[in-house]
């Protein structure tokens, strides 16, 4: 992982990339920041009270809600944005919450990324970005997927945090974004539908969501191979994804993978860890317009140091 992170600071460097920390009472995140700070690659951001901060944050920006110079001004700019959906006085007081107050820094282009979920659920800090920030375009939904890293194998697994049950649309907007993932990370996708079937072996409405998923990521010519439906050892072991599976260019040699729903990814993911001895970095979240990243309530400050480093680089390479 360190490799990888390394690279990805090569990437980012020079950029005057600012992350922002909602969680600057947990000193988990504080000594993320302080080393981001020290090093120069990331300008972070942290939202709270500089009086109840513990540690040395003089590398890094404080900024109180309380006292703001454009609080208004994000006032009226998240109730435009929510359209309807809140009073000025809700506004307010949504923006006293550090998610909220540190998507609109997001939203309003003074930060280029967010990381939470130290102190916070995955909700609360999926929810304003949901609000705020929002999918991209042709993007129906965000999803989280993992870098599995194991010496110098690496790979993508989604959906693995967010969606139940992703309809044949949505997986097949997860194929492409999942793709563009792995570039990030220097991997050329080699993308794999997975099912319990492969290439038509059994036909039921599990399989057929696959069947069609497939057909719409390639419909959108997005340039990346992506191939299915197919069990993983055909996406994975070459003899078997020949004899499987012929003619496909995915097939036996698949790096990113799409699960058909939650179930199987959050399962998948957590064996390929535990039994497979790979490390999982994530879930890092996609398909936002700009990134927004979940934390565990039970990482280290290397984890929150890491996810920053890959939140600025999502920033300017996805």
């Amino acid at each position: 992982m360190a490799n990888i992170i390394d690279t990805l600071k090569e990437k980012i460097q020079g950029k005057d990339i600012a992350i922002v920390f909602p969680e600057s009472e947990d000193s988990r995140i504080i000594e993320a920041a302080q080393k981001l700070g020290r090093e120069g690659i990331i300008r972070p951001i942290l939202i709270g009270d500089a009086d109840k901060i513990v540690g040395d944050v003089s590398m890094c920006e404080v900024i109180n809600p309380n006292t703001f110079s454009q609080y208004n001004e994000f006032v009226q700019a998240l109730v435009e944005r929510r359209a309807g959906k809140c009073t000025y006085e809700q506004a307010q007081e949504m923006l006293k919450k550090g998610n909220y107050f540190g998507t609109m820094l997001v939203y309003m282009n003074q930060a280029a990324g967010l990381v939470s979920g130290a102190a916070h659920s995955t909700a609360d800090t999926v929810r304003p970005a949901l609000q705020i920030i929002k999918t991209k375009p042709g993007i129906s939904r965000t999803f989280g997927y993992f870098l599995m890293v194991r010496e110098e194998d690496k790979y993508i697994f989604a959906d693995c945090a967010i969606n139940p049950n992703p309809d044949a649309p949505a997986l097949a907007e997860m194929a492409v974004e999942s793709a563009k993932a792995a570039e990030m990370f220097g991997i050329d996708p080699k993308v794999a539908m997975l099912s319990f079937s492969t290439n038509g072996s059994a036909e039921n409405e599990m399989t057929e969501k696959v069947v069609k998923a497939t057909k719409l990521a390639r419909d959108k010519n997005s340039g990346y191979m992506i191939d299915g439906e197919m069990q993983f050892d055909a996406a994975f072991v070459p003899s078997v994804g020949e004899k499987k599976f012929k003619g496909s260019r995915v097939a036996g040699h698949a790096n990113t993978f799409i699960f058909p729903d939650l179930n199987s990814g959050n399962i998948g993911y957590k064996i390929a860890q535990r039994l497979g001895n790979f490390e999982a970095m994530g879930p890092i979240l996609a398909g936002l317009n700009k990134p927004v990243n979940d934390l565990s309530r039970g990482c280290s400050a290397d984890d929150a140091y890491n996810t920053a480093i890959i939140t600025a680089a999502q920033s300017v390479l996805t």
